[in-house]
This record gives structure tokens, sequence and C-alpha cells, in this order.
């Protein structure tokens, strides 16, 4: 990422690090550190780069990642599923969408909203009748700001390693994460 140098003190402070801090991790001292925040010093182009390498290293292990937030028990349906066996599995469960999966790929998703409209208009008796595309499917090491982002547009993420179905995110797991209190 590129930084200016009058960005370095907010930053920091984001990151939740003391001036002593990010000196120890970019391997130059605390006074040079205050003196760029202060715009006191123009650093060398060498410490420069170390303190905007320590800003990004650190940066990069303090994101929440998709394993962190992730469910990893993944309640799902098969396509062939009747829609009672669906509303009576997600009463069970207490959760509101949930995957379709077909020989571990996921094919698609169900939805309260979806499941009262198909009683509502009498549109099938079997999930692949009424089931929407499938969830976007992202890595377990996928930032939890994208996944917030993905889940503004699909009601669910779910979490594939080798090619396996490994766990679920719903608006309610990045809240629950993002906001504890």
């Amino acid at each position: 990422m590129a930084y200016e140098l009058g960005e370095i003190k907010q930053i920091r402070k984001n990151l939740g690090l003391t001036q002593s801090e990010l000196a120890e991790h970019a391997g130059v001292s605390q006074s040079l550190i205050a003196k760029v925040e202060a715009g006191l010093l123009d650093p060398t182009y060498s410490n420069a780069q170390k303190i905007f390498d320590a800003l990004d290293n650190i940066g990069k292990k303090k994101q929440v990642k998709a394993e962190e937030v992730m469910s990893k028990t993944v309640v799902a349906l098969d396509p062939e599923d009747d829609i009672r066996d669906a509303i009576k599995k997600m009463k069970k469960h207490e959760i509101s969408q949930i995957p379709v999966i077909d020989n571990n790929k996921a094919v698609g998703f169900v939805s309260e909203a979806i499941l009262l409209d198909s009683i509502i208009e009498r549109k099938g008796e079997k999930i692949k009748d009424i089931m929407q595309d499938a969830p976007p499917i992202v890595s377990k090491d996928t930032d939890a700001n994208l996944i917030a982002h993905l889940l503004k547009f699909n009601p669910l993420v779910l979490i594939a390693e080798k090619g396996k179905i490994k766990g679920v995110i719903t608006k309610s797991d990045v809240l629950r994460k993002m906001y504890k209190s």
C-alpha cells in the first residue's frame, strides 16, 4: 500500500500502536517516529520504507479472516429435499437462510423469504424447484471486510478449502465477531 509521511501517525493509532512499538517493528528509533509524525524530519528513503513496511505487515496481521468469523457447522439442504424438511431444519437450527449442496458442491440457497413465497405461490415441493443461485464461495483467508461487502448483496457466503465446503458466514456472524461487547 502507498502511504504518505503525513499519514503515519493516524495509521499507527488506527492499528493501536505506540510510537515505540512502531519503531521496534520498523527497526528505527522512537525519536525518529516522533519527529516524522510531528513533521520536523524527512526520513531517509530506507527509513521511510522500513516504517511503511512495518505498518503494512502489522495491518495485515490485524485483519480478521473468514476462518475467524465462519460458523464451522454447515447446515445444508439437498436439492431433492422437500420444502417442509427445509422449514423444519431452519426452525431447528434457528437460521433464516441455508445453502443447498449437492455432492459437496454449492448449487443454490433457500431463505425464509423464498420459502414463504413458494408456499404462497405454490411453486413446487422440492428445494430444487425454488432455490436461488449459489452464494459466493471464498477461501478461509479472505478478509472479513470483503465478506461484509459480499453480504450486502448475498444472504450468506460459503467458505471452501480444497473444493470442500468448510463453513458459512451470514451477516449476524460478521456482526457478532466485529462488534463484540
